[in-house]
């Protein structure tokens, strides 16, 4: 018996999204609930005024950069373009391939863009959970984080949105949630093949599917900083979720924190240079293949559902199911 085709609207697609980040983060259920409700007594503290421009829906989503940008209400979602970046150009091919339902995102953009910062102050709970003293990693990365903030004001943040609105596609993005399901399948990994010297891990990486496909296009695995003929020493995946690069200045702590290696999607060239004078080995999966992972690992319960998935935009697509 052919099973029959089910389908799910925006706002489910958007709630599953949210629920399995969650259950991925590395600071656990009990802390997002904690985060959760200090956010909701802060909330009621404010003025009427104050809550009319409070961002409610910070109240049950944990990831300021994950967010329906343009919903359609009841719309049974059936078939989805997908791809890390989604832009105007994504959304006339969306329009041009006909039966798009959704458009989805993993980048943010609109308002998920706009509020980028706030999630960063996931990194210093992670670092924390690696031994940096949870005041000096919120003290550390509370400059970055500003930065951050100011540097997205500049953003034409509502350019996709916009695009989108005026084709009649729905459009919505997943970033920390899809980020942290990649730490925590490369953290689980890691954990079960125990590399001893650097040149193991970067073994480890490359039996992944989507790091396989990156290095064929000249995109894979690589170490910045170190030898392969290091020891690995404590292991980090610092750099997977957040939101997006922290502070320089945090290489310092980890080296004090007994960190030896750095697991990350991508690095500036002042971190790689701070990594390096504190002689913590890193080593980059790869930021579009580690970006299509947790993607991947969030597309397929959606195709279990019986959603088809068209992949762009730089999507390494790999299924980890069978039909």
């Amino acid at each position: 018996m052919t099973k029959k085709n089910s389908s799910m609207t925006v706002k489910q697609i958007y709630d599953l999204s949210i629920k399995m980040g969650i259950k991925a983060d590395f600071r656990g259920g009990k802390e997002i609930q904690k985060l959760l409700k200090r956010t909701k007594e802060k909330f009621g503290k404010l003025s009427d005024e104050q809550k009319k421009e409070f961002d409610q829906e910070r109240l049950m989503n944990p990831y300021s950069d994950t967010r329906i940008l343009n919903d359609l209400p009841n719309k049974k979602i059936k078939k989805i373009l997908t791809g890390i970046d989604m832009e105007p150009a994504e959304m006339l091919l969306a329009k041009q391939i006909g039966d798009i339902d959704l458009v989805l995102a993993h980048h943010p953009e609109g308002k998920s863009l706009a509020s980028l910062d706030d999630v960063m102050h996931l990194q210093a709970d992670v670092l924390h959970q690696y031994g940096v003293p949870i005041n000096i990693a919120e003290g550390v990365l509370r400059e970055r984080i500003s930065e951050v903030s100011r540097g997205i004001s500049a953003i034409n943040h509502n350019r996709a949105v916009d695009a989108a609105r005026i084709l009649g596609l729905g459009f919505m993005n997943v970033h920390t949630p899809a980020d942290n399901l990649a730490a925590s399948f490369l953290n689980e990994k890691i954990k079960k093949d125990k590399p001893e010297y650097v040149g193991d891990i970067l073994k480890s990486l490359k039996e992944i599917s989507e790091y396989q496909e990156a290095i064929k296009i000249g995109a894979g695995p690589r170490l910045f900083t170190g030898s392969e003929d290091n020891r690995a020493g404590k292991i980090a995946l610092t750099e997977l979720t957040g939101g997006t690069s922290g502070s320089a200045k945090m290489y310092e702590k980890m080296a004090q924190a007994g960190i030896g290696t750095i697991i990350g999607m991508h690095m500036s060239e002042q971190h790689k240079k701070e990594a390096e004078k504190h002689n913590i080995n890193v080593v980059i999966a790869g930021h579009i293949s580690s970006d299509s992972l947790g993607m991947n690992l969030f597309l397929d319960e959606l195709e279990k559902k019986g959603i088809e998935i068209i992949p762009c935009s730089g999507l390494i697509r790999v299924k980890r199911f069978k039909k």
